[in-house]
């Protein structure tokens, strides 16, 4: 098998071209040249015809026939820069004010195409969720426009004929799970909600359920049999021969693959982090795969989510290693992403509470890490958190934590007639709550990690007269730290629950009755890489220098 071909190339199809636009812009759409004609501009807050919801420009309905035109040809590359850029080009233009013309109202420019109009749906309520505020009834359309959406895709006895770009794929599932828990949140914060929208919750207990939406995400993935698949190619075999009919099919393989990551996400939110990682069990996580990715979002949040849930059940190495990878890929991507876009400001975020999430890591067990990552942690937004961390200041854990932390979720309803107060952020509190306890155990080990550094043996008493408390308390707590610095830890890229026990911390000791005894366990700092760089960074100073400067 070629080396080259690794996971990421083989679950997520050809990479498309890029479309140039003389590719595009002037062929022909319903008789005009594709391209933006003269049609009067409406100014913020204007009506255009005084019917703006009605009002859909001639533009609009070329780019529309087009697209459809477009999907139908499966032409990828087009297709990409229609729904990447002109599709926001479009929306920034005619709909800042108002939504997309409703799918009922432009199925004649799209022929009628059954798939384009579910496609079309979609990017009709994303627009929504993205420069407007959804009203109830939308959020509740939306829900069931996603049913049929999926409904469509998989209830067929034969794949559909349908080839979209990767990236659009991996949105239209980050997409639903954004609905879901902007739904949940909504829902939840009941003093917010008028009588008439509390009867409408309660008329439609099952719009988004937890249950209907783990239950696309599976069927996605059974379908596509993309678990078996990775199984496959991670021995080394051929993945199309366990891949099936749909398997086969790039639209159901990626769709697959982008559920298994979705589910990751879904189970994090909801706390079950075992099962979290269990869900992306076969996704392998390496420099190699980051390398190759041709979705930078789904790779961002599958190291985060991965990530996290190796943060919450102690496995702080790995944790460590998974951070300081995406972090470090990050530095490299931001510049693929459209300037001011909310993408690029997604990918920020995400990077800040990785980065965080890495300072709390890193205070409690100090280890080497990238010059690139460790460069980024010495800002002072990073810097001055850790110092108040390293003396023990209790808030700023839990501030960081909370700022870190994903959107946590509870997938009941609330009881509608008690309007309980603070319900959506009940889930994120019990995860504090956890975090926090966590965080109680592990305060002190940095200063006890201080005093055990200069000594290679000492009575338990000494220490505890340092720590001032009395000798069976710090017995306690050096056996409670020894506890703490065990953890399961991956050895090599598999897959996520894959790991033996290792320690976590540089300094390891035991205890021989009244007497500490310790051994320095920590790995010399690899300079090796630093000095290469700069290496690197001098050769080319010296070759861009004008001649005779350095005679």
């Amino acid at each position: 098998m070629n080396s080259q071909f690794n996971q990421q190339q083989a679950f997520q199809g050809k990479q498309p071209a890029p479309a140039p636009q003389a590719a595009y812009q002037y062929e022909y759409a319903m008789g005009f040249p594709y391209g933006y004609p003269s049609v009067p501009v409406p100014v913020s807050g204007e009506l255009v015809d005084d019917k703006p919801e009605d009002y859909i420009p001639d533009v609009v309905k070329q780019y529309l026939a087009y697209f459809k035109a477009k999907v139908v040809e499966k032409d990828v590359p087009v297709i990409l820069e229609l729904y990447k850029t002109e599709f926001n080009k479009l929306s920034i233009r005619w709909f800042r004010e108002y939504p997309w013309p409703e799918a009922e109202k432009i199925e004649e420019y799209a022929d009628k195409d059954e798939a384009f109009l579910f496609l079309y749906k979609e990017l009709h309520y994303r627009h929504i969720y993205a420069m407007h505020k959804p009203t109830l009834e939308q959020r509740i359309d939306s829900y069931y426009m996603y049913c049929s959406l999926f409904e469509f895709i998989l209830h067929r006895d034969d794949p559909l004929d349908l080839e979209l770009p990767n990236q659009w794929l991996w949105d239209i599932i980050d997409e639903f799970l954004y609905q879901y828990g902007q739904f949940v949140q909504f829902r939840s914060n009941l003093k917010q909600r008028s009588s008439s929208e509390i009867e409408l919750l309660k008329d439609n207990p099952n719009v988004w359920d937890i249950h209907s939406v783990m239950n696309i995400l599976y069927s996605l993935v059974e379908k596509s049999f993309i678990n078996k698949q990775l199984e496959v190619f991670q021995s080394g075999g051929d993945p199309a021969e366990v891949a099936g009919t749909f398997g086969s099919c790039s639209l159901y393989k990626n769709l697959g693959y982008f559920s298994l990551i979705g589910l990751l996400r879904l189970h994090c939110q909801l706390g079950d982090y075992y099962q979290a990682l269990q869900s992306a069990k076969n996704v392998q996580l390496s420099k190699k795969v980051l390398a190759n990715t041709r979705v930078p979002a789904s790779q961002i949040s599958l190291h985060y989510h991965v990530g996290f849930s190796y943060f919450m059940i102690r496995r702080y190495q790995d944790t460590v290693r998974i951070f300081s990878n995406i972090v470090a890929y990050i530095q490299k991507a931001k510049q693929h992403f459209p300037p001011e876009s909310y993408q690029l400001k997604q990918v920020i975020k995400q990077n800040d509470q990785m980065l965080n999430l890495l300072s709390i890591v890193l205070t409690l067990f100090p280890q080497h890490v990238d010059e690139a990552v460790n460069s980024q942690l010495k800002d002072p937004k990073f810097s001055e958190k850790m110092a108040k961390m390293q003396k023990g200041d209790r808030k700023t854990y839990e501030d960081i934590f909370q700022m870190a932390c994903p959107k946590f979720i509870l997938p009941g309803p609330p009881d509608f007639d008690l309007l309980p107060d603070n319900w959506s952020k009940e889930a994120g509190v019990q995860q504090c709550s956890v975090f926090m306890e966590e965080i109680d155990d592990l305060l002190l080990l940095p200063n006890i990690r201080s005093y055990l550094r200069f000594y290679t043996a000492m009575p338990i008493s000494k220490l505890a007269a340092f720590m001032e408390m009395d000798d069976i308390e710090m017995r306690t707590l050096l056996l409670r730290f020894k506890h703490k610095m065990k953890a399961i830890q991956c050895s090599q890229p598999l897959g996520p629950m894959s790991g033996e026990s290792q320690s976590s911390s540089e300094i390891d000791f035991y205890i021989d009755g009244d007497m500490v005894h310790i051994a320095d366990t920590k790995v010399a700092r690899r300079y090796g890489d630093f000095f290469i760089r700069q290496i690197h960074k001098f050769n080319s100073t010296l070759g861009s220098a004008p001649t005779g400067v350095l005679a």
